[in-house]
């Protein structure tokens, strides 16, 4: 009677692996620790019953053999006790010997060794690494304002009374808000309706011309103080990165004339939305439809190529220390016209370059991380491509007086002087 009563008190082994239960020894009623040649036990009932049956003791209770074992007691009665053991379910067949204890003990061992090892060979970012990406990441948030205030400031054409502004590629677009990877439809077939809606002629063979058909370019004024005060931010941004001081100031203006439209543009992906091909900056108020880019003074040819580029990037999902270090990466290339110390550049560009496929390899989850350095220095080759189409239309912009007059210094300075 007292076996079966015993018996009934086992756990259910399934409620080994749900941790919400509380293990209770069934020999002694103390807080077990797992289940032990066949029971769910204490670490001292384990004790005891493995010597008990390793000596083959042979107990005699001095009362009538049915003492309660508790956990206070238990050293009172060995014999009650190691009954209690085997009417629980112990077996001595799952004793191991001292040469199988031997043998696991070693396997234990071996194995933690291989883990180590293993561990040890993981690529890990370097104190001076991280160092690096947290002067970038300090660097990005000194220079990027997600509130947007300072937008309020920029011209505004009277005769534009919407709420919602133009687009254009020289957006600083950057928001703290995360913008949706869902959407109702595909990327392309959101970018095929919104330039098929551009009063296109389909059936020439010929380009659309650089300078747009419109005898008042509204959004001109407003963008080209928003690209005035971006400039800024990348020219900040650019001194903050490790090394740039170094080079001469030839070769720093050199750099920033090259890549400040590139920047702008990579920088604007952070507020861009697959949901809408728009860039966000602080709600509606600061909208920019890629269908109103016209009134900035560009055309399909910059647009079109533009908006695959925001797509394919947003897609990769990356970190923002992966961004900054893009963005590093971009400013410092030893290719750019004009450059002096071409060998201190490219060593700058490794550093940061080696900095990112480390950080790849330690902290982007597969399958992202999948070709994603590869993919990620690609898009600089589509930056070139971009930039090269902007520096076209914005010559054929900035020829006329009436369009030139509404830049504003600094972007005549950067882009009306470009070393390309």
């Amino acid at each position: 009677m007292e076996s079966m009563e015993a018996r009934t008190l086992l756990p259910d082994p399934a409620s080994e692996f749900d941790r919400n239960v509380p293990r209770i020894c069934g020999v002694c009623g103390d807080k077990a620790t797992g289940f032990h040649f066949n029971a769910m036990t204490c670490e001292g009932c384990k004790g005891f019953f493995r010597r008990s049956m390793k000596r083959k003791a042979m107990f005699t209770c001095p009362f009538n053999s049915d003492c309660k074992i508790t956990k206070d007691n238990r050293r009172h009665c060995q014999a009650c006790r190691l009954k209690r053991c085997v009417d629980i379910g112990m077996m001595k067949e799952f004793i191991l010997t001292d040469e199988e204890v031997q043998r696991k003990r070693e396997m234990i061992t071996k194995r933690k060794e291989e883990e180590a090892l293993k561990e040890s060979m993981k690529p890990k970012l370097s104190e001076e690494q991280q160092r690096v990406i947290d002067i970038l990441l300090e660097a990005h948030r000194k220079t990027y304002d997600s509130t947007y205030s300072d937008f309020t400031q920029f011209r505004v054409s009277n005769s534009s009374k919407r709420i919602t502004r133009s687009s254009s590629v020289l957006t600083h677009g950057s928001s703290s808000e995360d913008s949706s990877d869902t959407f109702s439809c595909s990327p392309e077939s959101v970018e095929n309706r919104m330039f098929s809606n551009m009063a296109l002629n389909e059936d020439s063979d010929k380009s659309p011309p650089v300078d747009i058909n419109l005898s008042h370019l509204s959004m001109l004024p407003h963008v080209a103080d928003l690209v005035s005060y971006s400039i800024q931010k990348v020219i900040s941004f650019a001194k903050m990165i490790p090394g740039f001081r170094d080079l001469t100031a030839e070769d720093q203006i050199a750099l920033l004339k090259s890549s400040a439209i590139e920047i702008i543009m990579l920088r604007s992906n952070e507020s861009f939305s697959l949901e809408d091909m728009a860039w966000s900056c602080g709600g509606n108020e600061f909208k920019y439809q890629i269908n109103d880019v016209t009134q900035a003074g560009h055309n399909l040819e910059l647009l079109e190529p533009l908006v695959k580029f925001q797509v394919s990037l947003k897609k990769l999902n990356l970190h923002i220390e992966e961004h900054v270090l893009l963005m590093g990466i971009c400013i410092l290339s030893p290719d750019r016209p004009g450059l002096q110390d071409t060998s201190l550049v490219e060593s700058l560009q490794d550093r940061l370059s080696e900095v990112l496929q480390t950080y790849i390899l330690c902290k982007h989850p597969p399958p992202g991380n999948r070709l994603l350095y590869a993919k990620m220095i690609q898009k600089l080759a589509d930056l070139r491509s971009l930039n090269e189409e902007h520096s076209k239309q914005y010559r054929c912009l900035s020829f006329k007086p009436e369009h030139s007059m509404q830049l504003t210094p600094l972007v005549l300075e950067v882009f009306g002087n470009e070393i390309s």
